[in-house]
């Protein structure tokens, strides 16, 4: 059985999901937010791999998935980004976990079946893929998002993709 943990990196807040994967069945462990607000950078990224590395040797996951940092407007808004997604992969890494990185795109294609799906799209197939009993929060619903990804993606059909496995004239190459 695979323990998978998604991870939805941010500043303020830092969703965190587990699920064991066995077979084509997903099941639900935990999910949560890490909350940096008020602190400096250098503390809220400290607090991103503190936290993060608790949930791991609590947890014991054995793969991470974490979604990729997009360009936005703003380019401040996203190196910043970019540094709490490094301080969440550091956690991992530091562990000596695998880390499998997705696009925004590829997590919402592998849950909802559309790239652009909107948040609370998103949290509602995450419940009902999972069978909760309530709608998760919006990052760790995210967070959730991207280990059912990794679990759809590294097996079956999905894992011929992350293999880089392609046709041409009707014959599969590696």
């Amino acid at each position: 059985m695979r323990r998978i943990l998604g991870i939805d990196p941010g500043l303020r807040v830092t969703g965190f999901g587990i699920l064991e994967a066995e077979a084509n069945v997903l099941v639900y462990v935990k999910s949560g937010c890490i909350r940096t607000e008020g602190k400096s950078l250098p503390t809220r990224l400290g607090v991103i791999v503190r936290d993060l590395a608790h949930v791991i040797a609590e947890e014991r996951p054995t793969e991470v998935a974490v979604e990729k940092v997009f360009v936005n407007v703003n380019p401040n808004s996203t190196l910043l980004l970019g540094q709490a997604r490094g301080a969440a992969i550091a956690a991992a890494v530091l562990a000596g976990l695998p880390v499998t990185e997705y696009t925004a795109g590829q997590v919402k294609q592998a849950v909802v079946g559309g790239g652009r799906a909107m948040k609370p799209q998103v949290q509602e197939m995450v419940r009902r893929l999972l069978n909760l009993p309530g709608v998760p929060a919006t990052d760790a619903a995210d967070a959730l998002a991207a280990a059912i990804c990794h679990a759809h993606a590294s097996s079956g059909l999905g894992a011929f993709a992350q293999r880089s496995y392609r046709l041409r004239n009707g014959r599969m190459l590696a």
